[in-house]
């Protein structure tokens, strides 16, 4: 009576799926400011382009090498950049994944955790 498939209306179980859910979300919260907080950095081209952003995408840094400086070939430069950039992005959303993926269980995105 009252039971549907071992889950008890009522009963302690609700409140340990509760607090669950809720040390979830907080691990959850923590790994975001933690991979926020943290560097990443690319070089492309051999050194010629250094990026370093956050895990929130902020560019921290960007580094240029004189020798890449080439006014015949700007567009060189400019792919150069944004190799580095989108790199840096990339490796900064899998760190991203990863930790969540350890926090949830491989849940996926739990509905607007932003990750």
């Amino acid at each position: 009576m009252g039971k549907f498939n071992g889950f008890r209306p009522g009963g302690g179980n609700m409140q340990d799926l509760m607090r669950q859910a809720q040390r979830m979300q907080e691990n959850v919260q923590r790994v975001q400011e933690e991979v926020g907080n943290a560097e990443f950095e690319t070089s492309v081209g051999g050194g010629a382009v250094k990026v370093v952003i956050n895990g929130k995408k902020e560019f921290k840094s960007i580094e240029i090498s004189p020798a890449a400086v080439d006014p015949d070939d700007v567009e060189m430069l400019q792919d150069l950049i944004l190799s580095a950039v989108n790199e840096a992005i990339r490796t900064a959303d899998e760190t991203m994944e990863q930790e969540m993926a350890k926090v949830t269980g491989g849940l996926g995105n739990l509905g607007g955790f932003g990750f």
